[in-house]
């Protein structure tokens, strides 16, 4: 396994590739069992972003990690279809592009002045597959993304501070480390102070990865030129590619990658937790430091703010119809004794 040297800083920890090693090997032992029987979860990629978003402390890693876990056996966000969601992405407020930037990342696009639904739940539910679909076509020497965030149609009237903070909530806790550059293009002055009300939410070192961009600086301008290929670039973010969202050609783009997930899920995994492809493949190598919104003081965070109430998760998997997947349904009932024993120290 290749360890990249971490870029240290005045308040993250540099650890050598064995320190590292030894971190990781301390929170798969804190895990116990589970840690075996869900090895791409619980990969040395995974768990070093976990490290990493808890500026190396092992118990808080494995705690934030195991939280994960339980949401994960709850919310059940690999099983996400394309259907389950299309009604939230017909505006395209959330969408993966259909380019990368220099770097090879893959690009997630932010419309929020496209907001077409009022139900919390289902704006989560679609952020968190686009999210996952994100995740599983990542490059495999890549482990973080880029987020460009269009404010064109956006007014103080598509503020949800509840949404914002649920999202934050998902975001920070249980996808740690996966944003590399966060771009807002063209925000209006009054956002700022939405910015302000959001902030409690955010972990500070996020604020190092996200930039103001305005389609009349030319600082701005720079900025997107040494990031992207312009000519592959949205329009809506200064770029020659006048394409735009395509509803339907995106939604039959999404169900072909929904049909090769779930082809190489039936086939090569019997894991009640589904892997992540992407992490699968990236597991030999762990990036720099990159951006977590997990706060690395505080260890009671928003994800202790919402346990789980997983008292009757066994008995709802024992209830599921026996199937090829018996041996996956065992083993969750097993996942879910081990992660009911109680909380991490």
């Amino acid at each position: 396994m290749s360890i990249r040297k971490l870029q240290g800083s005045s308040t993250e920890k540099s650890l050598s590739e064995q320190e590292q090693l030894a971190k990781i090997n301390d929170v798969r032992k804190i895990l116990g069992p589970v840690a075996d029987k869900l090895p791409v979860l619980c990969s040395d990629a995974s768990i070093s972003r976990y490290l990493r978003a808890r500026n190396w402390n092992t118990k808080k890693a494995a705690k934030m990690l195991k939280n994960t876990l339980k949401w994960r056996l709850e919310f059940k966000p690999e099983k996400i279809r394309w259907e389950d969601i299309a009604n939230e992405a017909e505006t395209g407020k959330v969408y993966r592009a259909n380019y990368l930037d220099k770097k090879g990342r893959t690009v997630l696009i932010f419309r929020p002045g496209f907001q077409n639904t009022s139900g919390i739940r289902g704006q989560i539910r679609h952020l968190v597959y686009c999210m996952e679909n994100a995740i599983t076509t990542l490059n495999p020497d890549q482990d973080q993304m880029v987020w460009l965030i269009d404010f064109q149609g956006w007014t103080m009237s598509c503020i949800s501070v509840k949404a914002a903070r649920e999202t934050a909530h998902i975001l920070q806790n249980h996808y740690p480390e996966r944003l590399g550059v966060g771009i807002l293009y063209n925000p209006p002055k009054v956002f700022e102070s939405f910015w302000t009300l959001v902030k409690p939410f955010i972990e500070p070192k996020t604020y190092k990865k996200v930039s103001f961009v305005y389609s009349n600086g030319p600082q701005s301008q720079k900025l997107m030129e040494e990031l992207f290929d312009m000519d592959k670039l949205d329009c809506a973010f200064g770029g020659r590619n006048s394409a735009g969202f395509n509803y339907e050609a995106y939604a039959q783009w999404m169900r072909e990658d929904d049909k090769k997930k779930f082809d190489m899920m039936n086939c090569g995994s019997s894991s009640p937790l589904p892997s992540i492809m992407s992490e699968s493949q990236s597991s030999e190598t762990l990036t720099p430091s990159g951006i977590s919104m997990a706060s690395d003081e505080d260890d009671s965070s928003s994800g202790d703010e919402k346990t789980l109430n997983l008292e009757n998760i066994d008995e709802k998997t024992q209830g599921l119809p026996l199937s090829g997947e018996d041996v996956a349904v065992s083993e969750a009932v097993d996942i879910v004794k081990e992660l009911k024993k109680g909380e991490l120290a």
